[in-house]
């Protein structure tokens, strides 16, 4: 939901100052690591208008906080956000969000220079949306776009008077998409906020009429404590109208007050991950070009970005968080069972609170226990690092151990990180495929993959919008070549073969001999990459640009770099 500096915003999404919660201070945040719920995939790692040119803000900025997906204004675009000139077109930005491995939404009223969107007339409207889907079949070298968001926040910015029923407008629109392009997934209907009976009136005409979008997407302005409820709600109608379950998108989260404020977000980022959403996007409210805040002065990290960035070191499985209330105290957390590090990042409660780990019996007897703060430097201060709270040794008993946090703050971020005291690869090895970016395929779960899952149906090449591929991140301490060991499975009963290629440059082809079965893992493929020094981007694919295709299929279930 970006705005012009004065906005006028419905009393829907009113957005109140932020206030430390209501909650007093001695709250507990259990973590149970013996309860995987999903694998890492970063979702709330996303930002709308996060990209303003190809290479602003840096690279090197995003590559660390794993950017997942963002929400980007149209081919030619014409919107002018906080009076700025028009940018982050989503083709021209698209060679930098591939390189970081994000996914696009193409944001379709965008084209349009006014917020709120001025209404001109129905052949100027599907006259750009021919205009803006020709553009995007054209681009042939751009492989990330995700969704065609056909209309932002319509439950106040569509013009009734002059457009007609916003739910005919979308069963038009989609149409007249859907006539050039029958295979980029459709999003909506991006309203400024949940609404049950806004949602069943849309969700009904669209169910009726076969144009039900794809991703199901809202906002989520106005503050984190309703995001449950609200996912639950939506689960409930979707299920009574006999829709099958869509994907969730809430691409536009946090108010101006408290986007910039750790400790608030990562009570946000909590809720989006126990409630399975598949992407969410810290929203615009003001300068192109710095990630939504994350990044100022030529590309330095904010207080915020470095909670980003310890969601980014997450690696393996989300494992399951139980805050006390909704409204208080709240974290998310990792377990990566190839270093047995536990990654817990929480905040939103002032004074001394507790964070009690559960399941932790395969870390051994003895651990290091890490505690780090960021604090809320707001976007225009700078954040060298984190600060170091305190590391300690401590003895686990009955696989479970209490941390006492004292003299928090509301606003700043915490990360807990409980290891083993000996032992800890000096550098993550072993990138599970189903924590990586996958475009086309998809996530599954087996009890014998690497970290009970992997990626299969890589079965999609010959278009910029079926290309089919996984693309890891990667960290590496020095520049060399590495021995890249593949673990995957091939049941076709005949060699497969996919395109690597990594930092955009040049293709070869690895070859996966068959194996007994799908979804059963064990066999191995090893190959050399020399990589840079910090992060790289690796690609498998069964298609690419400039790559000719890949023979038969193989499915990923990890890398591993030494």
């Amino acid at each position: 939901m970006r705005k012009p500096l004065l906005a006028v915003i419905t009393a829907a999404a009113t957005l109140a100052t932020f206030a430390p919660p209501a909650e007093a201070a001695g709250a507990t945040l259990t973590v149970n690591v013996a309860q995987p719920f999903r694998p890492v995939t970063h979702v709330a790692s996303g930002g709308l208008y996060g990209l303003a040119e190809n290479s602003r803000p840096a690279d090197s900025t995003l590559l660390p906080i794993k950017v997942n997906s963002l929400t980007q204004p149209a081919p030619g675009v014409g919107q002018r956000p906080n009076g700025q000139p028009p940018g982050g077109d989503s083709l021209l930005v698209a060679p930098q969000a591939t390189r970081v491995g994000a996914g696009e939404f193409i944001r379709m009223p965008d084209i349009y220079p006014d917020f709120p969107y001025r209404w001109v007339s129905w052949n100027d409207w599907l006259a750009k949306v021919n205009t803006m889907v020709n553009a995007r079949l054209s681009a042939t070298t751009v492989t990330n776009v995700i969704g065609w968001e056909l209309w932002n926040e319509p439950d106040w910015t569509w013009n009734t008077a002059a457009a007609g029923a916003f739910n005919d407008g979308w069963v038009r629109t989609y149409r007249a998409v859907r006539a050039l392009d029958t295979l980029t997934p459709i999003v909506g209907p991006s309203t400024a906020t949940y609404n049950r009976s806004w949602m069943q009136s849309f969700l009904t005409r669209a169910r009726d009429t076969g144009t039900l979008p794809d991703v199901i997407c809202w906002h989520e302005l106005v503050n984190p404590d309703r995001i449950a409820a609200d996912l639950a709600d939506y689960r409930n109608l979707e299920s009574s109208l006999g829709i099958s379950p869509r994907r969730v998108s809430i691409n536009e989260y946090a108010a101006t007050s408290e986007v910039d404020v750790p400790g608030r977000i990562a009570s946000y980022v909590a809720k989006f991950e126990r409630g399975g959403v598949e992407s969410a996007h810290r929203a615009f409210w003001y300068e192109y070009g710095t990630m939504n805040g994350l990044v100022v002065n030529n590309n330095q990290p904010t207080g915020t970005w470095w909670l980003y960035k310890w969601y980014g070191d997450m690696a393996g499985s989300m494992v399951t968080t139980t805050p006390a209330t909704q409204t208080g105290l709240d974290g998310f957390a990792s377990y990566d069972g190839s270093r047995k590090i536990v990654n817990v990042v929480f905040g939103n409660e002032s004074g001394t609170n507790t964070v009690n780990l559960t399941g932790i019996g395969a870390l051994g007897a003895s651990v290091r226990v890490t505690l780090l703060s960021t604090p809320s430097s707001g976007r225009f201060t700078a954040v060298t690092a984190p600060t170091t709270i305190s590391t300690t040794t401590r003895t686990v008993s009955g696989g479970q151990l209490s941390v006492s946090v004292p003299n928090m703050s509301v606003s700043s971020a915490y990360q807990l990180v409980v290891e083993p005291v000996s032992g800890v690869p000096a550098y993550q090895q072993r990138y599970e495929a189903e924590n990586a970016s996958v475009f086309r395929a998809q996530r599954l779960s087996a009890a014998g993959a690497s970290g009970g899952g992997y990626v299969g149906r890589i079965d999609n090449s010959g278009t910029p919008r079926t290309d089919s591929y996984v693309d890891f991140v990667v960290n590496v301490p020095a520049a060399r070549a590495y021995t890249m060991t593949i673990g995957y499975a091939n049941a076709t009963g005949a060699t497969a073969t996919q395109g690597l290629a990594y930092n955009g440059g040049a293709w070869s082809t690895v070859s996966y001999p068959p194996t007994p079965a799908w979804g059963q893992f064990g066999a191995t493929i090893a190959t050399s990459v020399t990589l840079a020094a910090g992060y790289n981007v690796i690609r498998l694919a069964k298609g690419s640009p400039h790559f000719a295709g890949g023979t038969g299929y193989a499915e990923l279930d990890y890398i591993q770099l030494t």
